[in-house]
């Protein structure tokens, strides 16, 4: 079964359809999206879990059980406790940088194998640690293969995705994510029932079961036409490859756009160096940009310490574990709402609403914690009640625009002989804001207490307008022909160059 699509170019139009075997490619693929979610929201249960506190983290412990004098913002502040969360983001910063070099020299799927076998290792560490040590160095295994997964995986979506709909097929990965962090929270809820204390083990442990399928599913994922003709001039592998995933024998205009994008990417030798010439300046301003706004807007503060957050405002463990499963459910629906909606509305008007479902309830959180939280005691239920409400709307915001769209836009607009440094860029960018978010957030908490919220959405304020002035529409674009977008933006194209003026000097040539 096939759906038929056009997705139009310069000087014609590609023809293909939506084919099981490229959504079933693209569904492997985007497994580590899962892993990568279940990370993100395994650590903020396991470490809300008195029986891992009490094992790994004494001083959390006695804090939260026994000292009565230490403020509701800051019994969970302490250095080791988000060292063991922000470890994998070390880790992922690093790893990030050699898989840029394994995806430019080896292709997308050595990078995704050597992704999936490193979390493998990691979850099994985890699962059977006996001290901290053990414990800290599975979750730096988790972030080596995050780091590779992270930078392969969007870039091989949207080389294998078509034109017309690779928005939502980029947006995959991010819907993975979101499935991953809601599948964590579940799995925390029951897992924190289990009598004897040894629950957090299975909660760690799991992320191994969305490892095997990406690590045996890579095996027999076909590499994107894209890198067969960049690595080894494949022309008719890859055509052969062209012409399975998109259903059709004619895409000779696809295959050679693909060839020309290839034979210039070819010419450039030091793509770090490249990216920092003029005319890259709006992919190396995005690739920078966009994954810092995304950590800015607070987000990954939530994931990780969800069931942290609702158990200052007074809830239970088991309450505030059921809290976090209720925000997981509601960033997974908003995540796919925007897949469907992506292709359709394009990716600027995903941004302006999402920009104001987050600045709105991060106001009101925060004048609600300040007015009605003290250094001890909680909220009263209905006061609390409301505050998971307005996260639920926060997390739609961010579920309809900045978490796919921060994948989605930074995945398809880089030319090809770029791609591979940019995204390592992109991917260390992510990695470094979200090991620096989730090492202070503790501390911020404690000390700026419910102008946190303040905080994070005064960043939403202006990452909204940054959208607004800089970012111009990609959708229907195909990918390799991305270039013209900034050579017709009212700013870029006062430092890229207009179209105008790329005629005039093809026409100036000898």
């Amino acid at each position: 079964m096939a759906v038929m699509l056009v997705a139009p170019s310069e000087g014609g139009q590609y023809n293909g359809k939506i084919t099981w075997f490229v959504v079933l490619s693209s569904l492997v693929a985007a497994t580590g999206g899962i892993i990568f979610g279940y990370d993100i929201g395994i650590s903020g249960g396991v470490t809300s879990m008195e029986p891992f506190l009490k094992k790994f983290f004494p001083v959390v412990y006695h804090k939260m059980k026994e000292d009565s004098t230490t403020s509701n913002y800051c019994k969970f502040d302490s250095q080791l406790l988000t060292s063991f969360t922000s470890s994998l983001y070390v880790a992922g910063f690093i790893a990030c940088f050699f898989a840029s070099t394994v995806t430019r020299v080896f292709g997308r799927k050595p990078s995704i194998l050597i992704g999936g076998a490193a979390f493998l290792t990691g979850a099994a560490l985890g699962g059977a640690a006996s001290n901290i040590y053990m414990l800290i160095f599975g979750r730096v295994l988790l972030g080596v293969g995050v780091g590779f997964a992270n930078q392969s995986v969007p870039l091989y979506l949207s080389e294998i995705a078509p034109a017309k709909y690779r928005g939502a097929f980029n947006m995959s990965f991010q819907l993975c994510v979101a499935i991953g962090v809601f599948s964590a929270n579940l799995l925390n809820y029951g897992t924190e029932k289990i009598k004897g204390g040894w629950g957090w083990r299975i909660s760690l442990a799991m992320a191994a079961a969305p490892a095997l399928v990406l690590t045996v599913g890579a095996l027999f994922l076909p590499e994107t036409p894209n890198s067969l003709i960049h690595h080894d001039n494949g022309h008719k592998k890859a055509k052969r490859i062209l012409q399975r995933v998109r259903g059709t024998d004619d895409v000779q205009a696809e295959l050679d756009d693909l060839i020309e994008a290839s034979n210039k990417a070819k010419a450039i030798k030091h793509p770090f160096k490249n990216i920092i010439q003029r005319k890259y300046r709006p992919q190396l301003v995005m690739s920078i940009a966009i994954p810092f706004f995304v950590q800015v807007t607070g987000i990954n503060v939530i994931s990780f310490y969800a069931p942290v957050l609702f158990r200052t405002i007074g809830l239970g463990v088991s309450a505030s574990l059921m809290s976090a499963v209720v925000t997981g459910l509601v960033g997974t629906s908003a995540t796919l709402l925007s897949l469907v909606l992506v292709d359709k509305l394009g990716r600027r008007l995903l941004f302006h609403i999402g920009g104001i479902l987050m600045f709105i309830p991060q106001m009101l959180i925060g004048g609600i914690m300040g007015a009605k939280l003290g250094d001890e005691g909680g909220l009263s239920k209905g006061y609390g009640i409301l505050v998971l409400i307005l996260i639920c709307i926060y997390v739609a915001g961010f579920g309809l625009s900045w978490g796919p769209l921060g994948w989605v836009v930074t995945g398809e607009i880089f030319p090809l002989e770029i791609r591979s440094a940019a995204q390592s860029i992109n991917v260390a960018v992510n990695f470094f804001f979200t090991f620096l978010v989730a090492q202070i957030f503790l501390t911020m908490l404690c000390h700026l207490k419910s102008g946190i919220f303040f905080f994070w959405g005064g960043w939403v304020l202006l990452m909204t307008g940054f959208v607004y002035f800089l970012l111009p529409e990609t959708k229907n674009i195909p990918i390799e022909k991305m270039d013209k977008i900034w050579r017709e933006h009212y700013f870029w194209k006062r430092i890229v160059g207009s179209n105008q003026d790329n005629k005039e000097s093809m026409t100036e040539e000898p």
